[in-house]
């Protein structure tokens, strides 16, 4: 396989000897550059899983809690556009392996983290190594790739992999906390990334962007100030309110930062990121829909798991098979829409998808009230059918929307979309979750004072509390908790729903009137 520029579609029907590049070589390729997609992904939910035991061992603050979850995909998000510049410029190959091997590293360390505070760091650089994976897997798609359809197809199974990873998740993750501790859910990052350590030197050729963009330390430094801040601020209100001017000051600085770097990219003459690209209204509503899609879906997976084992008692592998039909309906509904959307427009595909979640979310709030299993099960099937076609269709329409040329940047932004939905979920979703079941939680009396403060801070830290207590006030102790977190989970739930409805909105007002059209080649 040659490292050089990909050759045109009439080129390709023209050099037959090309296709025997592309046989089992290249579909082995595939297979191995799927691993870091589904760690990636699977590592998006199994935390999820995770953090209850997290709470009961570590006992970190509901601050923490948040970090624990938030630290990943915040870091990830902030360096996917920069890891995808440094790989053009590079190697996209070299970028990989030193992703995998960072992160097979970190991962064992965090699987070992004897602090909530070594936890939160050890995520951050996950973040970082991560970060370095997935532009890198793209771009070796395109390369090795070269016939359109072969390259549709890998990039079909390429973008099919992150539901997959999130349907795996949760049965991986419960079967891992069924039999060891939480540590494992990190371990097992190593013996997927061993393999591809091995084999992309063997199956993968190495490529570079012989004309890449000048990489610009300036931006990636702007963009890293933009976004912590207004993200640790939305933290700091969500769980202490406005007791002081700190998130304000903190959002400000972080509009301030981001005028800058949008400034900083429009005088650039190779920009990290092409805001004409965000000029275009259906790359700009599409690229919000997946925003508040994701934030909707990872803000559920937040407090499902707490609810499912805490509240209700499942073990984590039962909690995880709860959540199986609708991870599978989100990837069922992702592929059977195609078909849908080449015949009818995505203004009228995508806010027809998104009533399925917006069905979901309220009953989810009705099972708040009633503790039903079941409602719940079918309610994450409702979300997840709306979520799954909903992304399809706009992430098909945000590089149909970009130019060939920007394609690769079009591609960084719909995932740095996904991301930031993933800490937005958490932060907002799980934020105003926080601090309803601090506002709202009746202490039984004659609680120890390391008792109550345990339980005022998270759930975890209720139930932790209370089997260190006598009954039955260790069990009225649980009641109240899980009286106040339920309550959490029904507002939190309806403000689920209405995001899902500004979504659908954003997509009839924005997204194109004509069916998808074949993404330009390049």
């Amino acid at each position: 396989m040659t490292t050089t520029m990909p050759a045109t579609t009439s080129t390709l029907t023209a050099m037959g000897h090309e296709a025997p590049r592309v046989g089992w070589r290249g579909w082995a390729a595939l297979v191995v550059l799927m691993l870091p997609v589904l760690l990636v992904s699977v590592d998006n939910t199994v935390l999820s899983f995770a953090l209850p035991q997290i709470a009961l061992d570590l006992e970190p603050t509901a601050t923490q809690q948040l970090w624990i979850v938030d630290a990943y995909p915040l870091v990830l998000a902030s360096l996917l556009v920069t890891m995808g510049t440094l790989g053009d410029r590079f190697g996209r190959r070299r970028m990989l392996l030193i992703g995998a091997t960072g992160f097979g590293l970190v991962s064992a360390l965090a699987a070992f983290a004897p602090s909530a505070e070594w936890l939160i760091a050890a995520r951050a650089a996950l973040g970082v190594f991560g970060a370095m994976l997935m532009p890198s897997t793209l771009s070796l798609l395109r390369t090795i790739f070269r016939n359109r359809d072969q390259r549709r197809m890998a990039i079909a199974v390429w973008a099919a992999g992150f539901s997959a990873g999130a349907a795996l998740g949760p049965v991986v993750g419960g079967l891992l906390l069924e039999h060891f501790a939480w540590g494992a859910v990190f371990l097992m990052a190593v013996p997927v990334l061993v393999p591809l350590l091995i084999l992309v030197p063997i199956l993968v050729p190495e490529s570079r962007d012989p004309n890449p963009g000048r990489f610009d330390p300036v931006s990636v430094a702007l963009s890293l100030a933009t976004m912590v801040p207004i993200v640790y601020a939305i933290k700091e209100f969500a769980v202490h309110g406005a007791e002081n001017a700190t998130p304000l000051v903190l959002v400000l600085a972080g509009l301030g930062f981001g005028v800058l770097f949008v400034r900083r990219q429009n005088r650039l003459e190779t920009p990290m990121l092409d805001m004409a690209l965000f000029r275009r209204w259906s790359f700009t509503g599409s690229v919000l829909v997946n925003l508040l899609s994701v934030i909707a879906l990872v803000g559920f997976l937040y407090f499902v798991a707490q609810h499912l084992q805490l509240i209700l008692g499942l073990s984590p592998m039962q909690a995880g098979l709860a959540l199986v039909p609708g991870l599978a309906m989100m990837i069922v509904a992702g592929i059977g829409v195609v078909p849908i959307a080449k015949r009818v427009a995505p203004r009228v595909v995508v806010p027809a998808a998104l009533v399925f979640s917006i069905v979901g979310y309220v009953l989810v709030a009705v099972t708040a009230s009633t503790g039903s299993l079941a409602l719940l099960v079918v309610a994450f099937v409702s979300l997840g059918i709306g979520i799954g076609a909903a992304e399809t269709v706009s992430n098909e329409l945000i590089l149909a929307s970009a130019p060939s040329s920007k394609a690769g940047a079009a591609s960084a932004v719909s995932e740095t979309a996904y991301e930031l939905g993933a800490v937005l979920g958490t932060t907002i979703m799980g934020g105003i979750l926080a601090a309803f079941y601090a506002t709202h939680l009746v202490l039984p009396a004659g609680l120890p004072a390391s008792a109550a403060a345990a339980a005022r801070e998270t759930l975890g830290g209720a139930v932790a509390a209370s089997h260190e207590l006598p009954e039955p006030l260790g069990q009225a102790l649980r009641d109240a908790a899980a009286h106040a977190f339920d309550a959490g989970v029904g507002v939190t739930a309806l403000i689920g729903a209405g995001l899902i409805v500004v979504a659908a909105v954003i997509a009839a007002l924005t997204l194109g009137g004509r069916p998808n059209r074949v993404p330009a080649e390049h």
